[in-house]
């Protein structure tokens, strides 16, 4: 429970609601040397709970539904992407040069899956060829501080592999360690509006909620595909020069609305969203939308009583506080990497546990600050980053007992069901609480395709 609590406190829980969680402990669930088992378990159950509390406020309730947390649901959970089948198609999760790579003195994590990131890299590389053993060779004559160096300042993506120690010492290490799992920052400006009462079944903590939703790749959209599951009204805008991969959307897109606006050309059709928005939940790189006028500041100032959800992967602060990050970059640059392997041999974690667990801690934050924005009229800011959570898994999470059943084959949490995209096996939730729902609403459609209004 030492995890939960943790993870409840950040996010501004009550104490006193802890003892509505149970846990089924299974031995083997995402096994590792780190508690990454604890840190998923602690992250979900923080969602659920704070789902549970906002689910009997607006229900009028006098007690808070029972969270059940299932270790096997949450493993399966954690590793979604795996899972997913589309029409017995397994995805694709990784592209050839999304990697580690030996260098003269040691290795480099390189993420290229999307096409302008792999351009970069190239380019940094000088190398034009996307060939694995050209890319090999031109990186394995240079130092991986060179290479995380030269990459970044073309705008790709590159992190040399770091120890716990060496990454203890590095300067945005100090700056992620001085800042709280969660950032809150309150807007006191004009009281939002109120949300309906809810009745019916199942509860859904989130209707009504409308939720604007700005992120990309794995954090960002698990945290809006738990809302969307908890009833929310979520549309997720992308701008069409940006392109998107197809299994990654399918994986995270379930309840959700998606569609392409230009910020600047379609302007009046973003502000019309936002003026009847409750949620906007960014994950681009710190600093990124400030200059359209979206910084978390300006937009409480246009939308009175909104909560402002966002993520990063180094955190808006310190050296590193506007570059571009990714779970297998943060695992090799915390120390995490070497840690599951060896620094002569680097490892990883049995899931993209750092995204999958801020997601639900995002989610969780989220929902609290709907809780408290109920009561108290006024909306937040909430801010988290990957690092913080790798900063947390590696020094702040303790190791919990074995349980007596095992994690074996997944097939009870997953389902299956037709699509747009077509037939698809995925994962279910593990959100879940006495009362609540069981599945998402709707399934994934094509990206980009639903018009730019609210359901």
């Amino acid at each position: 429970m030492t995890a939960l609590r943790s993870a409840w406190s950040a996010v501004g829980g009550e104490p006193a609601l802890l003892p509505r969680v149970s846990t089924v402990v299974r031995e083997g669930a995402l096994d590792a040397r780190l508690p990454v088992r604890e840190l998923a378990r602690a992250c979900v159950g923080a969602c659920a709970l704070a789902a549970a509390e906002l689910g009997a406020r607006r229900a009028g309730r006098a007690e808070v539904p029972e969270v059940r947390l299932d270790d096997g649901a949450i493993a399966t959970a954690f590793v979604s992407e795996r899972h997913l089948l589309v029409d017995g198609r397994a995805p694709v999760t990784f592209a050839p040069l999304s990697r580690f790579w030996r260098t003269a003195d040691g290795w480099v994590r390189t993420h290229a899956n999307y096409p302008h990131h792999r351009a970069r890299l190239l380019a940094a590389l000088g190398v034009r060829e996307e060939d694995p053993e050209t890319v090999g060779a031109a990186l394995a004559e240079r130092s991986s501080y060179d290479v995380e160096e030269a990459v970044y300042a073309a705008g790709g993506l590159a992190v040399a592999l770091r120890t716990p120690g060496e990454w203890t010492a590095h300067e945005q290490a100090v700056a992620v360690a001085r800042r709280p799992l969660v950032e809150h920052e309150p807007h006191a400006t004009a009281r939002a509006r109120a949300l309906p009462p809810l009745d019916g079944s199942p509860l859904l903590p989130a209707a009504g909620v409308r939720v604007l939703d700005l992120t990309r790749v794995i954090a960002g959209p698990v945290a809006t595909r738990t809302l969307a599951l908890l009833g929310a009204d979520v549309l997720r805008v992308d701008a069409p020069r940006l392109s998107e991969l197809a299994d990654q959307h399918a994986d995270t897109g379930f309840g959700k609305r998606s569609a392409r606006l230009d910020l600047v050309a379609d302007r009046r059709a973003f502000e019309e969203l936002l003026a009847a928005a409750d949620v906007v939940v960014t994950g681009y790189r710190p600093g990124a939308l400030d200059r359209f006028g979206l910084s978390a500041r300006a937009l409480a100032e246009r939308r009175p009583g909104l909560v402002v959800a966002q993520l990063s992967a180094w955190g808006s602060y310190g050296p590193w506080g506007e570059r571009r990050g990714f779970d297998s970059l943060v695992q090799a640059a915390t120390g995490i990497a070497a840690t599951e392997g060896t620094p002569q041999r680097p490892g990883a974690l049995p899931a993209q546990a750092l995204d999958h667990g801020t997601g639900y801690l995002l989610a969780a934050a989220v929902l609290r600050a709907l809780t408290e924005r109920r009561e108290q009229g006024y909306g937040r800011c909430v801010r988290l980053a990957l690092a913080r959570t790798a900063q947390w898994l590696t020094n702040g999470v303790e190791p919990g007992p074995q349980g007596d059943l095992a994690y074996g084959a997944p097939d009870a949490w997953l389902a299956e069901r037709d699509s747009g995209l077509g037939r698809l096996r995925y994962a279910r939730s593990p959100v879940s609480f006495e009362g609540g729902p069981v599945d998402w609403a709707r399934p994934p459609g094509v990206w980009g395709v639903d018009p730019a209004r609210w359901g």
